[in-house]
């Protein structure tokens, strides 16, 4: 199953664990294949770079720069796609549309209400990270980031 994971997903299983790490774990273990783009990684990169995130990034004991090259490493980057502005509330989230129709996607994952509000795009459906780990996925013990 290829899945884009977007940046709130990712950075949650990064610094949080939890059932958004699972996704990361199956796909290190080859049970998934994730997709991201530049634009993403550039987001993530930002998004970890937040000051509210300084505490879970220093006890994670990796630099942001690791973490990002960590989950470079893991997903495959592709170029997005060319899409019509989507979502006019929040233009951003466009990039993670334009990802997974680069990607040819079969999931879109969030935790986005724009997003999740959205339901599917283009035979992409954009699912939770709850739904989307009940569809592709079973757990596994010792789950790791990266």
């Amino acid at each position: 199953m290829r899945l884009v994971l977007d940046t709130n997903v990712v950075a949650s299983g990064l610094l949080w664990g939890g059932t958004p790490r699972l996704l990361l774990t199956a796909g290190r273990e080859l049970r998934v294949v994730l997709f991201t783009s530049l634009p993403l990684i550039a987001e993530l990169a930002e998004i970890l770079a937040r000051k509210k995130f300084e505490r879970k990034i220093a006890a994670s004991r990796l630099s942001i720069n690791e973490l990002v090259a960590g989950y470079s490493n893991l997903a495959t980057v592709v170029r997005p796609a060319l899409i019509p502005p989507t979502i006019l509330d929040d233009p951003d989230d466009d990039q993670v549309l334009a990802c997974a129709v680069g990607a040819h996607a079969d999931l879109i994952v969030s935790g986005d209400q724009h997003l999740l509000t959205l339901g599917r795009f283009r035979d992409i459906d954009i699912l939770t990270v709850i739904e989307a780990v009940t569809r592709t996925i079973q757990p596994t013990a010792g789950s790791s980031p990266l």
